[in-house]
């Protein structure tokens, strides 16, 4: 009968204590559960592979990793099917951050490699001179980030379905050819502890100003979760892609506006395969 007791005691003692996680990106590394970078609302032509390296600093975290991705159209630029993840990640906190996300063991650095992401993209609307163009994705996070223990990553998958709408204004302009407004709405949701879900409102907005050297990128997007733990990141993306005749480089720097504490620089290069593309 002790024994039995103990067993309870221990258990209601074990679900009290991961109550207190925050299950959100303020308490996480910034890979956690980032806010979405969606694209320009358009189907690529060919399979791409991204290669980038990225550095997230300030606030008491520094933490750098390879981000990978590949899309590949499957049926003449209406579907493609997306997969991204973050490896190698090396990351260092102070004990302040330390505490304040009540992180376990004694180490205050170390490595992790990130959860994976599936995503099917529909394009919905084809664009033209009057209309824009709409793809819709769907997404699928996996639980396979590790050290959740040191708040790297969550323990836990999540979802989201989001709609991109663009647009394109074209000039005769040498310089500048091209405008593109892109409008992402969408709904996302992850576990937290005990089968509680936390739901949240996706919203984002982007303009695109390119020539056919450059393309100019920049992004205000977020998401607006129920439980006010953290869990609304607000985040500003500015990105450059040089274009060159076989692929493209590209340097990005991310400021954290709201409930996301990093700065971050990316730099990497993306390349298109015809010969990988589906027939």
């Amino acid at each position: 009968m002790k024994i039995f007791t103990f067993l309870i005691l221990l258990m209601f003692c074990s679900i009290s204590i991961a109550q207190k996680v925050n299950y959100s990106p303020l308490y996480f590394g910034p890979n956690a559960n980032p806010v979405s970078q969606f694209s320009d609302a358009r189907i690529p032509t060919n399979t791409t592979i991204e290669l980038a390296r990225e550095n997230y600093f300030g606030f008491g975290d520094h933490t750098r990793n390879f981000k990978f991705s590949v899309e590949v159209p499957l049926f003449s630029e209406r579907v493609s099917l997306k997969v991204w993840t973050a490896m190698l990640e090396q990351w260092q906190v102070t004990q302040e951050i330390y505490d304040f996300r009540q992180m376990q063991g004694s180490e205050l650095s170390g490595t992790a490699n990130g959860d994976i992401y599936v995503q099917t993209r529909i394009l919905i609307l084809t664009e033209n001179t009057v209309r824009p163009s709409i793809v819709l994705n769907s997404t699928l996070k996996t639980a396979s980030g590790t050290h959740y223990l040191q708040r790297r990553y969550f323990d836990t998958p999540g979802y989201y379905f989001d709609v991109e709408i663009g647009k394109s204004v074209h000039s005769g302009s040498r310089f500048l050819n091209e405008a593109r407004v892109v409008a992402n709405a969408g709904f996302l949701c992850w576990e937290t502890t005990n089968s509680t879900q936390n739901d949240a409102i996706m919203y984002g907005g982007k303009i695109i100003l390119s020539n056919r050297l450059f393309d100019f990128e920049n992004t205000l997007a977020g998401y607006h979760g129920w439980m006010n733990n953290g869990d609304s990141p607000l985040v500003y993306f500015s990105r450059l892609t040089f274009k060159q005749a076989n692929f493209n480089l590209f340097a990005q720097f991310q400021y954290g506006i709201n409930d996301f504490p990093y700065y971050g620089v990316h730099i990497g290069i993306s390349r298109a395969f015809p010969k990988l593309t589906p027939k």
